[in-house]
């Protein structure tokens, strides 16, 4: 029944624009950090400044309803980069920003990112001890 009810993918177009939407958020991403080691950041600084940028200007489209479209669009290509890390805090915030600013906005912020910060916390503990035990012998 779910398989009937889904609508189809048409792979022929996602794929494509999930590729070229991605591949221009990185190369803008590449771009920027250029950008930025010439106005005299260090390397691990440009990077850092790359993602802040991309974050605010996520949160900025998303406020504003147009990252929806983008994503409606490119689909994984706005998902895979830290675009659709800050979407996913950005949308729930802005969605139940009516019921307040604690159980709305503080409660609902990471409903979506939440299990990712937790889960990617926690692998990367146990990926650390792995290799400190690998390390070891």
């Amino acid at each position: 029944m779910a398989k009937q009810a889904s609508p189809k993918s048409k792979s022929y177009k996602n794929v494509p624009a999930a590729f070229f939407v991605g591949g221009f958020i990185c190369m803008l991403g590449e771009l920027l950090r250029q950008l930025y080691i010439q106005w005299g950041c260090g390397k691990p600084e440009a990077s850092a400044w790359v993602s802040i940028t991309f974050i605010a200007i996520t949160a900025l489209l998303t406020g504003l309803n147009v990252f929806d479209n983008i994503a409606k669009f490119a689909g994984a290509g706005t998902i895979v980069p830290i675009t659709g890390f800050a979407n996913s805090v950005a949308a729930p915030a802005l969605e139940f920003k009516t019921e307040g600013m604690v159980l709305g906005l503080g409660a609902k912020m990471f409903i979506i990112a939440g299990p990712v910060i937790v889960y990617g916390t926690l692998a990367s503990i146990v990926y650390g001890i792995v290799l400190w035990i690998i390390g070891l012998f």
